[in-house]
């Protein structure tokens, strides 16, 4: 019996001018060590850029929550990122999904949220 279980999060970040593009899988529990290698990538992918607008998709469909410890990580990112995030639209098909949204819209300055499906979570992103 296989008892390994996948979990992480793939991330692919597009600029334009100062406009940024972010898009997030999380699969599975996510863990400290994926936000170790996470972290890094977006703080450097924003770290030269004066007042980035930054745009993010994240799509939790295949996400079943945080360690304790990956749930500070990520609470920590979007505070050392508050002001650099102009949107930010999660997909998924949980309930819990939602309130995190709401929850995550209390602590950046940007827009947080909650879309069952992507098209739609695209179309408000991209709307101006």
């Amino acid at each position: 019996m296989n008892t390994q279980q996948s979990h992480g999060l793939s991330v692919g970040i597009e600029r334009i001018n100062n406009e940024f593009f972010i898009a997030l899988k999380a699969i599975g529990k996510l863990t400290h060590d994926d936000y170790q290698i996470i972290t890094p990538m977006i703080d450097s992918a924003l770290a030269e850029v004066k007042e980035p607008n930054v745009k993010v998709l994240i799509d939790a469909t295949e996400m079943q929550g945080w360690e304790l410890r990956a749930a500070w990580d990520d609470f920590k990112l979007g505070l050392s990122h508050n002001n650099d995030f102009h949107k930010i639209a999660i997909y998924g098909h949980a309930t819990w999904q939602s309130t995190i949204a709401k929850v995550a819209s209390w602590f950046v300055s940007g827009e947080v949220r909650f879309f069952e499906h992507k098209d739609d979570a695209l179309t408000w992103l991209l709307d101006e």
